[in-house]
């Protein structure tokens, strides 16, 4: 699924075959890096993880913030254009599983939540790029399974959204009990006449 806000997201990639197979492995290992190590790892290390000089990474990411953004912002990118099988679904199979999808990602998160926090201000650039993406990708599924009567009428994707968020930081025992914990916020999302205010 394309939208201004998601090819924002891709526009600081490079265009070169060779070029940009060391940015995806300096992504990837910046990912893995800073998920371990925290705050604290160092771009050297960023730089041996991914088999590149530390030229190579600098050349790509000049300081460590453009690293961590481009980490953050792949990540959403990656749920984003995920999503565009799900307009093929029934309309509210295909919002449960963006839900679902975007638990997921949230949960991925909180292991990079506190290395973004330490850089990044919460008004940053960065976190309205990923807020406009995701609600691109979001908003029609909610609003198409609302109109069919298949998701309450009296939320918005900011509730969702939240609902997925609080989820997201329950201390929990595995996945299975997260992913019980959300299928019982979906039953509560359902469309029923007694659960809508007018």
């Amino acid at each position: 699924m394309s939208s201004e806000s998601i090819e924002q997201l891709a526009a600081a990639r490079p265009r070169r075959a060779d070029a940009l197979r060391n940015y995806q492995k300096l992504i990837d290992a910046a990912r893995e890096a800073f998920a371990e190590d925290g705050a604290e790892t160092s771009l050297e290390e960023v730089a041996r993880r991914a088999g590149v000089g530390i030229a190579t990474l600098y050349r790509n990411f000049p300081e460590r913030a453009a690293l961590l953004e481009a980490v953050y912002l792949e990540e959403v990118e990656t749920l984003c254009t995920s999503s565009a099988d799900l307009v093929e679904l029934p309309a509210w199979d295909a919002f449960a599983e963006w839900l679902r999808r975007l638990t997921a990602y949230l949960v991925n998160k909180q292991a990079l939540a506190p290395v973004l926090l330490s850089t990044f201000d919460l008004d940053a650039q960065v976190f309205h790029r990923s807020r406009a993406a995701l609600f691109a990708v979001g908003e029609p599924l909610l609003h198409r399974a609302q109109q069919e009567q298949a998701v309450r009428t009296d939320t918005d994707l900011a509730e969702v959204m939240k609902l997925a968020g609080g989820i997201a930081k329950i201390p929990a025992s595995g996945a299975a009990e997260i992913d019980h914990i959300l299928e019982m916020a979906l039953d509560g999302l359902r469309y029923r006449p007694d659960n809508l205010q007018s």
